[in-house]
């Protein structure tokens, strides 16, 4: 299906474009009930599990989809069925599964790391008020779940309607305008919890850790496909009477992309594995931040030789070299930058190593 509806072509038109994503391939994706891949039958979704949805993530990253499927499916929708917050479930989920509805994240506020130590939002207890920015989808989604301190300085997980007066967006430019990111400002807008205190901190880490796993599995489809459309150039292109291919320096370029592509398949296979048992593995943690740091790597090193490969004209806007590249960049910050990443990464190998 994205192969036939997804070509580059339709991925430069969302970028040259005010539109926010492609709502023709997002109908389409609801059709085929992949939307509710992973939402259980009675709120709507098809009952599947992690495995399936971490095969969707890979199709999508494959075909760099023009649409709002990570922020609503690996981050709203996941956050909202770890809630116990059951009218939010019986609400939204639904409507996330048909399509009806977008959903997104909104963590960060500023430069670093988006921590509830640095959050300067604010919920009163019936409303909620601060800024927040780049939110990814921001300028499509019908509901923001974000982080905020209540009244007694605890950290709470809200979900405020984006549709209200008295939520204001404002288009955020990025290097990846084929994924439209937005800064949102909350002015006692209505809003309700879905976790606080020592609930919304255990609730971020497992949204986190589970929507890691599936933005590395997006990012190992489109380091693929990057060194799929470079091998593809180093057999067409020719010069001086041979495919640029069949030259050392383009060979050892092309093998670097697939060992750093397989490192990451590797990785991501065994945190899929951790996310699909019936029980939470207690390696879950660590198998994501691997998972996340590699995919990371490999999506941007192969979009990076994939513009070498191409030479002059892989510099071009012209070429489609440059959709690689802008995902691959803004997919390593998304859920946090790769940084921080590492240092999640090696404090869990410390404490597992004390214990």
């Amino acid at each position: 299906m994205l192969a036939d509806h997804c070509p580059l072509t339709a991925v430069r038109e969302i970028l040259e474009s005010n539109k926010t994503h492609n709502t023709k391939l997002w109908n389409q994706l609801a059709n085929m009930g992949l939307l509710g891949a992973a939402i259980p039958e009675k709120y709507g979704g098809t009952n599947m599990n992690m495995l399936e949805l971490c095969v969707i993530a890979e199709e999508l990253g494959r075909a760099l989809a023009p649409v709002p499927f990570s922020s609503s499916i690996y981050v709203a929708a996941e956050t909202l069925k770890a809630t116990q917050n059951e009218n939010a479930k019986k609400h939204w989920l639904p409507k996330l599964a048909s399509g009806e509805a977008i959903g997104t994240f909104a963590f960060s506020e500023k430069a670093g790391a988006p921590t509830f130590a640095n959050t300067n939002t604010a919920f009163d207890g019936h409303k909620l008020s601060g800024t927040k920015m780049p939110v990814p989808d921001g300028m499509s989604a019908n509901f923001v779940i974000t982080t905020a301190k209540n009244k007694k300085d605890q950290a709470v997980i809200i979900l405020a309607d984006a549709n209200t007066p008295n939520v204001k967006r404002q288009n955020v430019r990025t290097i990846d305008p084929s994924r439209k990111y937005a800064t949102i400002t909350f002015h006692d807008a209505p809003a309700e919890i879905l976790a606080e205190g020592d609930k919304a901190e255990e609730m971020m880490d497992r949204i986190l850790n589970r929507s890691a796993v599936l933005f590395a599995f997006e990012q190992l489809g489109g380091a693929d496909a990057a060194l799929e459309m470079a091998q593809t150039y180093a057999r067409e292109r020719f010069a001086f009477g041979r495919p640029i291919g069949s030259f050392q320096a383009i060979k050892h370029k092309l093998a670097n992309i697939y060992v750093k592509n397989q490192l990451a398949r590797s990785n991501c296979y065994y945190a899929a594995m951790t996310l699909g048992s019936q029980e939470e593995s207690a390696d879950l943690a660590i198998a994501a931040a691997t998972a996340r740091i590699s995919a990371s790597d490999a999506f941007i090193f192969a979009a990076q030789e994939n513009v070498q490969t191409h030479g002059g004209i892989g510099f071009t806007w012209e070429s489609d070299c440059q959709l690689f590249y802008r995902r691959a960049r803004t997919l390593s910050l998304v859920i946090g930058a790769q940084r921080r990443w590492k240092e999640r990464l090696v404090r869990l190998l410390e404490m597992k190593n004390v214990a």
